[in-house]
């Protein structure tokens, strides 16, 4: 039976039950000096326990705070970056074109701005006949640095003999948030679990979640041919436009660590984004269909699927095919909304190794 700390009543009784009994049965009179030693005692040591009973949690990474979830990581995670424990924040970082006068100087550590983070310059130029390229990076880390090519960025003060009122992006990435507990922990706990092997399946996902931003991982030796080994992630707290899937640079910046720690012997490695595959089914909910439901339904079985979907990996040696998505699995999400329903679906089986199931559409009968 797990240990729970006892409640101060049942310490204070029993400290008084003690004191009373190594004292030959000394009466426990209400204000008398023993009653309020032994209640002041009791209150220490329920304190105590109490103090125990957290700390028992924070002594195993799975239950620990994050305070110490930290310190855990801190001794078995190395990132990508070199750094350990948890993956820090990063600056985005890229190209922007500025046009303008021929000749126009566009000093190093120039400001531009967009509606929501600040960068600037790395270097002085000089622009030229057509749009003059510079290297840029966000004051500020975090994913809302991550823009669009084509993003108009504005000069906080404007340069003479500059078109227009800044420079426009033409990449800029790199930017990533704090990693949260919940995939922190995983990582902590995956890393236990499944020690180093010199380049096993489960090693090549350890290697891409050690990557910023990289949420999710699979490996899957030999499905290429011989000598391969196909790796694809997700990326989805910084990719959440885009349902979580990585693009180009993603998979670029995945790929360079990979060649960096890989063994020498794979005759070749595939980094690849999971191709979506919609999960669509019709439901009835009979009397209990509202908007309210069909979005909190919506919302449980895309958390079902970001639980159970994966495209194909290796389990305990295997090769396993994309995850099929079950209608019991649905329905199970669905239950947890409402009780009285109709589901019309049959199992979904993906087409290729690479699929990876997501919420399509759902039909209101």
């Amino acid at each position: 039976m797990p240990w729970s700390t006892p409640t101060l009543r049942a310490v204070r009784e029993m400290t008084r039950d003690d004191i009373s009994s190594s004292l030959s049965g000394a009466a426990m009179i209400g204000n008398s000096v023993l009653r309020v030693m032994s209640d002041a005692m009791a209150g220490l040591a329920h304190l105590t326990l109490r103090y125990i009973d957290w700390l028992a949690l924070q002594l195993l990474p799975d239950s620990a705070e994050a305070e110490w979830l930290d310190r855990h990581a801190d001794i078995w995670l190395v990132n990508a970056d070199q750094t350990v424990g948890r993956k820090t924040e990063a600056y985005a970082q890229g190209i922007a074109n500025f046009t303008g006068i021929k000749g126009t100087i566009v000093p190093e550590a120039t400001e531009l701005d967009s509606p929501d983070m600040s960068f600037e310059t790395l270097e002085m130029i000089v622009i030229g006949d057509g749009p003059t390229p510079v290297n840029i990076r966000a004051l500020d880390p975090g994913s809302i640095g991550n823009l669009a090519s084509g993003t108009a960025l504005a000069l906080s003060e404007p340069i003479l003999g500059v078109e227009g009122s800044g420079a426009t992006v033409v990449s800029l990435y790199g930017g990533a948030d704090a990693e949260i507990d919940d995939d922190l922990r995983f990582r902590v706990l995956l890393r236990i679990r499944e020690p180093p092997m010199g380049g096993d399946g489960h090693d090549y996902e350890q290697w891409t979640l050690a990557v910023n931003s990289v949420t999710r991982a699979w490996c899957a030796p030999l499905e290429m041919g011989v000598g391969t080994v196909t790796v694809r992630f997700m990326c989805d707290v910084l990719r959440t436009a885009n349902a979580g899937f990585p693009n180009n640079d993603d998979i670029n910046a995945v790929r360079i660590y990979l060649d960096s720690v890989r063994p020498v012997t794979v005759k070749d490695l595939f980094v690849e984004a999971p191709i979506p595959e919609p999960i669509n089914f019709a439901v009835n909910l009979f009397n209990n269909d509202n908007a309210s439901n069909r979005a909190a339904l919506e919302s449980s079985v895309a958390r079902m699927l970001h639980v159970r979907a994966a495209p194909a990996s290796v389990s305990n040696g295997l090769y396993v095919r994309a995850t099929t998505i079950y209608v019991a699995w649905v329905s199970d999400a669905i239950s947890e909304v409402v009780t009285d329903f109709d589901l019309v679906m049959t199992d979904h089986l993906m087409p290729n190794g690479g699929s990876l199931a997501v919420l399509g559409t759902v039909t209101y009968l």
